[in-house]
């Protein structure tokens, strides 16, 4: 299996009035070609900054970042990102918007119908492509966002806390679109997550972060088979894995 993403003594610090804030890091840790992990922290520990470097959107204070081998010095096409807030564009409809991820790519839009048919019916859309994102529920504006993510089929997807404002339900069925699609084509998959339920069903893989400066203080590998259905919280192993992440935060003083 080969590197996917290499951060090699990454750290962010803000400049403020009240002098230097060191937001995150320093940190160092590779994931490999297809996993999907998710980095796991209290709010404020750096965990968004962090995905938003990996990113290009934002530069490290210090430290290297490494896609498929290849420097992070600014935003590429290659990678596929959906935050907590619609990116949808309110004047264009599902179709439209998923339309102009691929004229923004200089793509042509109808070279990619098969796909975007595809997508739309993996995530329970199909016959809503020409809805105004006005007339979509927020769950149904987050599955369209997430075809947003995935059409110029990326090979890495980062995900910022994506189904953090939904409703338990909404949330759940999202995950199993989001598991299908992940199994279907193996991108490499960052989510962001302060809920540790999520980490544990999604991830391969999971990474602890310190309150701030946050720092990478422990890895967690979660080792059942995949999918991970609404039975699987029932498994001992998921049990036990909630335990002791609960412990790790426990003992940070933020549970």
């Amino acid at each position: 299996m080969n590197t996917a993403i290499q951060i090699q003594g990454v750290s962010k610090v803000f400049t403020t009035d009240d002098g230097p804030l060191v937001a995150f890091g320093p940190a160092d840790l590779d994931i490999q070609e297809g996993e999907f992990v998710s980095l796991l922290g209290p709010s404020g520990c750096g965990k968004s900054t962090l995905l938003m470097m990996l990113a290009g959107l934002e530069k490290p204070s210090s430290g290297k970042i490494f896609l498929n081998q290849t420097p992070v010095k600014s935003p590429r096409n290659d990678i596929g990102v959906m935050f907590q807030e619609s990116t949808l564009v309110p004047w264009r409809t599902v179709l439209g918007n998923i339309e102009l991820q691929l004229e923004l790519r200089g793509e042509r839009p109808e070279n990619f119908r098969e796909q975007i048919d595809s997508l739309l019916n993996s995530v329970s859309l199909k016959g809503m492509e020409q809805r105004m994102p006005h007339e979509l529920s927020g769950g149904m504006q987050q599955r369209a966002a997430l075809c947003q993510a995935l059409i110029h089929q990326p090979q890495t997807l980062l995900l910022d806390e994506p189904l953090g404002k939904l409703d338990a339900m909404t949330r759940e069925n999202i995950r199993g679109d989001l598991q299908r699609l992940w199994l279907d084509k193996k991108p490499t998959v960052v989510m962001v997550t302060h809920s540790i339920e999520e980490a544990v069903q999604m991830s391969t893989r999971v990474y602890l972060i310190s309150p701030r400066p946050g720092k990478i203080d422990k890895v967690v590998d979660i080792e059942m088979d995949y999918p991970r259905n609404l039975a699987i919280k029932q498994d001992q192993r998921f049990i036990q894995y909630l335990a002791d992440i609960h412990s790790v935060f426990h003992s940070y003083g933020v549970l």
